[in-house]
């Protein structure tokens, strides 16, 4: 059965990878050479701006644990989903950390369901399993609106669900499930401006508190 559901999610990807393979619409372009020079063995973050910005933010954390960074800005699970073979799994890790689904909230590339959005969650997943990767699955960090898309007005509710649904799925399928939400959340269940000057990218304080809550479970 984990071998069909490979063959299919392989499937998928090929053809989204094919239909917009004009423009580079996963960006498979930026980590290309990076990619022919890491080791193996090690921890790959597969996400987006805050995955990206995380590395840049914090370079020592990222040297000093033998951690790789392939985030890239504005992009969705799906993109993420089409990427992951090159990205993560050809590098052989040790384990990956899979932080998706705030792009896909923003409508960055249109409207997906919750649903429609743990399915690709789920698809990189059972990739990095089927590949002998540890899996740990992030929540989505707090964000109470996009400055970038004013006309979502339900955002903290909608990350509050999809994360419900991933920790379900994580402790389904025996995969460390890593909440960041609950430490940088302010009461309004966004993230406030100590954390975030925009409301959605983190600062150097609040990669600390997740590194922190990352390293509990990445250590043990």
């Amino acid at each position: 059965m984990k071998q069909l559901l490979t063959v299919i999610i392989m499937g998928l990807i090929t053809q989204t990878s094919m239909a917009q393979n004009k423009k580079d619409w996963a960006n498979f372009a930026k980590y290309e050479t990076a990619n022919t020079h890491e080791e193996e063995g090690q921890v790959v973050f597969m996400g987006n701006s805050i995955t990206e910005g995380w590395a840049r933010w914090r370079p020592d954390f990222f040297k000093a644990n033998k951690y790789i960074g392939r985030g890239i800005g504005g992009q969705t699970s799906a993109q993420m989903l089409a990427r992951f073979p090159n990205d993560v799994v050809a590098l052989k890790p040790r384990a990956v950390v899979i932080s998706a689904g705030t792009n896909d909230i923003a409508q960055n590339q249109g409207y997906i369901s919750l649903e429609d959005i743990l399915k690709n969650i789920q698809g990189m997943a059972e990739l990095a399993r089927s590949n002998n990767i540890k899996v740990y699955l992030t929540s989505v960090l707090p964000a109470y609106a996009f400055d970038w898309r004013p006309a979502i007005k339900d955002a903290a509710d909608q990350i509050i669900k999809l994360n419900s649904m991933i920790r379900a799925y994580a402790e389904k399928e025996g995969f460390d499930y890593v909440d960041y939400h609950s430490s940088l959340k302010d009461d309004r269940n966004g993230l406030p401006e100590k954390f975030a000057k925009d409301g959605v990218h983190p600062t150097g304080p609040a990669y600390e508190i997740m590194e922190e809550v990352l390293q509990a479970k990445l250590k043990k």
